[in-house]
Order: C-alpha cells, then sequence, then structure tokens
C-alpha cells in the first residue's frame, strides 16, 4: 500500500503532498490542473522513464517520494519485496515503510533511491511491481499482447502457477540436453580435436608439475647459487676470524690465516679480569664471558650457514633449466604458475564433459527424448488447466461487463497450442463480441477505447479481488464512458478497493461519490506561473467538487443537492459493500 505521495518541482506542481489510506481514493480536478502529474510521479516510483521536460520551469530538478507499506499483501508476495529490497542494501524506516526517492534534473539525468540507498530505476520496478499497478491509456493497449493476455490467464488460477513452477523446471532440463545434443552431433569432429588439445595441454602441464610458489622460491635459489663465492667467502672469513683458520678451513672455507682466533683472546681477557680483587675488573670479566657466549652462537650459526651452501657446481644449471620449464607454461597458458594451475584444473573438467564416443551420444538422445515426454506431459497437463480457467475467466469477465453497461457483450479466452515456450506450449487471445449472436473477435480489432477500459477494469476487478494488498491506481480509466456505465464503474471500483488501496483519476462525479478520500488537484494561474496543489476535501467540500462536476453546478442549489444525494447514495452502497 502506498502510505504516502510527495511532489516536488513536477510539471505545474511545486510542492504537494498527500496521506493515502486505504479503499478509494479518486483525485479530480479543471483540465490541466496537474492529476496527470500525479500519475506520472506513481511512474517515476514504479521506475518509469524520466523525461526532463517534466521538471518544472526554472526549477532544477524534480523530486517524488512516496512510503510503500507491505501490510495486506500475500506472503509471497511480501516475502519478495523483502528480498529484492534487502539484496538492494533497502532498509524500512521506523513505519516498517519502503521510502522510495526519484529525482529528475532538469539536465535529464535522474537518481532513484530505495530504504535510504541509491539504486537503479530497473530495482525500483522491481521491488514495486507487486506493491502498485498503473492502468492507463498505454496500459490498455499492453492487454492486447499475447504475453500480457497469458498472464492474465495465469493469475486467474492459483493451481496455473503450481503446474507452470513444475513445467518451467522440466523445460529448463530438456532445453539444456537439447542444446548438448545438438553441440555432440552438430560439432563431433570439432570437439574430437577440442579433446586432442586438451589431453596435450594437460599432458604437457603434468610432466612438468609445477608447485604454486614454485616461482619465487626458484629465483632466491638461483640468486643464492649465483653469489656463493662471495657468500662463502664471506661467511668464512667471519667464521675464521671467530674460531680460527682451522674451523674455518674444515668447513670449506678459507685458510691461511695465523692470527689468534677472536674466541681465543676474549676468552683469555675474561680469564685474566676473573681473578681481579677489583670488583670493577671482575665485572667487566663477568661482560666479557657474555660476549664470548654471543661470539659462540655465531660460530654455530656461520658453521651451519656454510654447510647449507651448495656445493654440487650442476645445481645452478638445474635450476635455470627448471625456470625455463615454467616459462614455457606461463607463455602458452597464464600468466603465473598459480593461473596455469587453475587453468590445468578448469581443462580437466571441461574434458571429463566431452564424450563424443557414440555411446554418449545415445545415451544423450535418450535422455532428450525422455524429457520432450515429460514436457509434453507437463504441457498437456498446463495446456488443460488454462482451457479450464480461460473458461471461468471470461464468464466471470462478461458477467461483469453486463454490470458495465455492456449487457450483451460476451468475453471469450481462447487457448491454442504452440511451439513449447518459457510459459508452456499455449498461445491465449482474448476475444470480444458485441452480442451473443455474433462472433468474438479480438480486442485489437473489437474494442473501442470506452470498451477496452472496461474490460480492462472488468480484468482487474476480478484478478485483483483474489489476491488483495496491492495499490492499483486508474488514469481515467473510465474516459469515454457517462451514465449507468459510469456508476457502474465507480461500484466495481469502491468493490475492488474492499482487499485493495485503490487510486482513480477520473472526471466523472458517478465515480468520485464512491470515494472513501477525495483528493482535489486545483490550479491556480498567476500573471507569470500557473501552479498546482493537492488536498483532501471535506465532506462539504466533496459536495462542491461534485457540483462542478455536473456540468458546472457548483454556484446552484439545485446542482449541489444534486451532488449531495449522488454522494450520500454511493456512501450508502459503499457501507453495505463493507459491512
Amino acid at each position: 500500500m502506498l502510505a504516502e505521495i510527495s511532489i516536488q518541482n513536477l510539471g505545474v506542481i511545486p510542492s504537494a503532498s498527500a496521506e493515502l489510506s486505504s479503499g478509494l481514493t479518486v483525485l479530480t480536478g479543471e483540465t490541466g490542473a496537474g492529476k496527470t502529474m500525479v500519475v506520472t510521479g506513481l511512474r517515476l516510483l514504479t521506475g518509469g522513464r524520466a523525461d526532463a521536460s517534466r521538471v518544472r520551469s526554472g526549477a532544477a530538478e524534480a523530486v517524488v517520494e512516496g512510503a510503500f507499506s507491505t501490510v495486506g499483501l500475500g506472503e509471497g508476495a511480501r516475502e519478495r519485496v523483502a528480498q529484492l529490497a534487502a539484496g538492494a542494501g533497502a532498509e524500512e524506516d521506523e513505519n516498517g515503510e519502503y521510502v522510495v526517492t526519484r529525482s529528475v534534473k532538469a539536465t535529464g539525468r535522474s537518481k532513484a533511491h530505495l530504504g535510504g540507498r541509491t539504486v537503479p530505476a530497473a530495482t525500483l520496478a522491481e521491488v514495486t511491481e507487486p506493491l502498485l499497478t498503473i492502468h492507463g491509456q498505454n496500459d490498455q493497449l499492453r492487454l492486447m499482447s499475447p504475453d500480457q493476455q497469458l498472464a492474465a490467464l495465469d493469475r486467474f488460477d492459483p493451481e496455473i502457477q503450481a503446474v507452470l513452477a513444475g513445467y518451467r523446471e522440466v523445460y529448463t532440463e530438456w532445453r539444456r540436453a537439447a542444446r548438448e545434443l545438438k553441440e555432440r552431433t552438430e560439432r563431433k569432429l570439432e570437439l574430437a580435436q577440442e579433446v586432442d588439445r586438451l589431453r596435450f595441454a594437460i599432458e604437457e602441464i603434468d610432466a612438468v608439475a609445477p608447485a604454486e610458489g614454485e616461482e619465487e622460491e626458484l629465483v632466491a635459489a638461483v640468486n643464492r647459487l649465483q653469489d656463493v663465492d662471495a657468500l662463502r667467502e664471506a661467511a668464512a672469513g667471519a667464521l675464521a676470524a671467530i674460531d680460527g683458520s682451522e674451523a674455518a678451513g674444515a668447513l670449506g672455507g678459507l685458510s691461511g690465516s695465523e692470527e689468534a682466533a677472536a674466541s681465543t683472546l676474549v676468552g683469555q681477557a675474561a680469564d685474566g679480569l676473573a681473578g681481579s680483587s677489583d670488583p670493577s675488573l671482575k665485572d667487566l670479566g663477568a661482560r666479557l664471558r657474555e660476549v664470548s657466549a654471543v661470539l659462540g652462537d655465531v660460530s654455530v650459526e656461520l658453521g651451519g650457514y656454510l654447510e647449507a651452501l651448495p656445493s654440487d657446481p650442476g645445481e645452478l644449471d638445474r635450476l635455470l633449466q627448471r625456470q625455463q620449464e615454467l616459462k614455457t607454461l606461463t607463455r602458452k597458458y597464464a600468466p603465473d604458475v598459480a593461473g596455469v594451475i587453475a587453468w590445468r584444473a578448469k581443462a580437466g573438467k571441461r574434458l571429463g564433459k566431452i564424450d563424443t564416443s557414440d555411446g554418449a551420444v545415445e545415451k544423450l538422445k535418450k535422455r532428450v527424448a525422455e524429457l520432450e515426454g515429460e514436457l509434453a506431459a507437463r504441457a498437456g497437463r498446463l495446456s488443460a488447466a488454462r482451457e479450464a480457467a480461460a473458461e471461468a475467466l471470461g464468464a466471470a469477465v462478461t458477467d461483469e461487463l453486463h454490470g458495465l453497461a455492456m449487457p450483451k457483450a460476451r468475453l471469450e479466452v481462447h487457448v491454442e497450442r504452440a511451439a513449447y515456450s518459457r510459459d508452456g506450449a499455449d498461445a491465449v487471445e482474448i476475444r470480444l463480441a458485441p452480442n451473443t449472436a455474433m462472433e468474438a473477435k479480438p480486442l485489437s480489432t473489437s474494442a473501442s477505447g470506452g470498451e477496452l477500459s472496461r474490460v480492462m477494469l472488468a480484468l482487474e476487478v476480478i484478478l485483483s479481488g483474489l489476491a488483495g494488498g496491492a495499490t492499483l491506481v486508474f488514469d481515467e480509466v473510465d474516459a469515454g464512458v457517462g451514465g449507468r456505465a459510469a456508476v457502474e464503474i465507480g461500484r466495481r471500483l469502491a468493490r475492488l478497493a474492499a482487499n485493495n488501496q485503490v487510486i482513480v483519476v477520473t472526471h466523472l462525479p458517478q465515480v468520485a461519490a464512491y470515494a472513501d478520500t477525495h483528493l482535489h488537484v486545483s490550479k491556480n494561474v498567476g500573471d507569470e506561473a500557473v501552479t498546482s496543489g493537492v488536498r483532501s476535501l471535506s465532506e462539504a467540500e466533496r459536495v462542491e467538487e461534485l457540483a462542478r462536476m455536473l456540468a458546472g453546478l457548483d454556484d446552484s442549489d439545485t446542482g449541489r443537492a444534486h451532488a449531495a444525494e449522488l454522494l450520500s447514495r454511493a456512501q450508502r452502497e459503499v457501507a453495505e459493500l463493507r459491512g
């Protein structure tokens, strides 16, 4: 339900807002007052196309904001709205409503916000689709589309939706298997060549057997081998200075120096100070003992380092060869070794899926045939459900049309077999006959504008009456209608509003009299600009407005009396309907 709407700088409306309640709300006003801009604002909230020409002259941008509540929606629709909103990062406000904002700059750029988050306009269309539906002149034309007519029939019977869901599962599997069979039969030679290429590549990679992180380890090892002589000389020289040339020579280091070892000299100095009677010298001796211990630790580590240095002269060549093998793989399959490993895994999976043997093809043919049989059975059940629903829908809409001043009209819903598609194997066409004696013909050739409006209203009364909780907007659905038909349209809109929020833009007092809430769009023509505002009318003001709509009789006592009688009678009917 749409709880509130505010409009700024849209067309002739500089600023207007209205709180909307459940039931039937009508918008009336003189021609050019801005009623169309209210509907335009609603279309913007539902993700409609942003038109910069709709921005009020002199304004930088137009802004429309609406607050939507999911209270009253069916559980499935409510969950769908919640999931879509959560996916967009939107949150409900403190009233449990989703605030939708759409702004259109005079330069043509537009922005959409849902629950405080910026979203694409297409997301607004998805989220508001279960919440608000607009029926206008262009929407009537969409009713002529075969897809829309099929969707209308499927909405009529919930059982169709369950059958359709099962059909779509099989259809998806059948399409996948059929595509795979076509690929295997038409591309058999090409697939065989692909198998050869994949096997060669996998064998080449497996022969090298690259390991993740190996590249970095090889670079470090090669660098060490290339500098091994200098590294050995530095480590051995340090070890010789600490422990003497004999210790360094035993580990493959340098030899030849006859100087005393640092460890020996430090030990002698420590011993010499240890026997001193002077505490200061004793303390220095203790510190030299610590130095001697550190030298011992360094000596052990230097020895280990020298032992670890490679001594095989062919090791460097082996590592360089390994680097070359890895570079061959990274040139052909991926920029680095990790990428080569990932490519190999993907190639293995692909190879496992390709089976060009005759046995595999025959197995797949059998699977496709089985799925075709299952698909045909499910399509048959779907067609049967639609045919039964078509007869019931045609009868129900025909009854509604009889009450909408089309007493002899007959609406028929025809279901014919068609090619398999995601929506089944049916083509649906809605046909209309002006009387029982004449043949029913497609809506596109048999219905006038006024008749098409009534057919659409009758369909919506039947279809929306099944679910409830949505907001339905009718933009002059009563165009080309008057007299008794107008009264009947008002009654049906009131009946539809028993379970839905209905918003109607109308010029007929017979329709406006049935409203629970009457909003008036007024126009003020100044010397430099035209402005419009929207306000809710009191009962007395409603009588004045209805009198104006009755051929401009608002300044006549007779006109006001007629309007008061019309309002009173309509409201009694509404009370009986709701009671």
